[in-house]
């Protein structure tokens, strides 16, 4: 029996990352589909875990080849999922998780429709400010571009199955849970 492909999109600090993890940790059967980025690793990133970190050149060489199931620039960056990553994924039986934009989840829904959408949305511009801040990863310039960011990605939530605003973690866990059992 093949998996099922479960898509987490939202803006950055919505809190995709840290919900990603705890279902990874609590669902044994389902596994990340690690994306392709050409952006610098931060801080305690290694290729192969959080990114396949490649070049622009070769990025752009896989794409030309049609190796992606989807693919995005994001703040000037090109991020991008391969296709045979997962399909053998799926192929193994797992479920597989895509951590992407909306426009790479868009893309997703276009070529495999059977995708199970989620969209989390911060309960607040403000409170998504806060968050990018406390993660002390990125400079003003950088929260405030992704901050300006956010309202536009936040306009395609409704593209997605299900809107989950992310304001108390352990709630919005449990929703995400209900839909992963399903």
């Amino acid at each position: 029996m093949s998996g099922r492909l479960f898509i987490v999109s939202g803006p950055s600090g919505a809190g995709k990352s840290s919900l990603c993890h705890a279902l990874l940790q609590h669902c044994p059967d389902l596994k990340l589909s690690i994306s392709c980025t050409t952006r610098e690793p931060r801080p305690g990133e290694s290729d192969g875990c959080e990114y396949h970190f490649l070049g622009r050149d070769e990025f752009l060489s896989q794409c030309d080849q049609g190796a992606f199931l989807e693919w995005a620039t994001v703040h000037g960056n090109l991020y991008g999922t391969r296709q045979r990553d997962v399909e053998a994924i799926m192929a193994a039986g797992a479920d597989v998780l895509l951590e992407i934009d909306w426009q790479g989840a868009r893309q997703v829904a276009e070529k495999m429709p059977s995708a199970i959408r989620m969209f989390i949305l911060p309960p607040s511009l403000d409170e998504l400010r806060r968050r990018l801040l406390a993660r002390g990863q990125d400079d003003d310039a950088v929260v405030n571009r992704r901050v300006a960011a956010a309202d536009a990605e936040m306009a395609h939530a409704g593209e997605a199955h299900h809107q989950i605003v992310n304001d108390d973690f352990d709630a919005t866990f449990a929703q995400l849970l209900k839909i992963f059992s399903t």
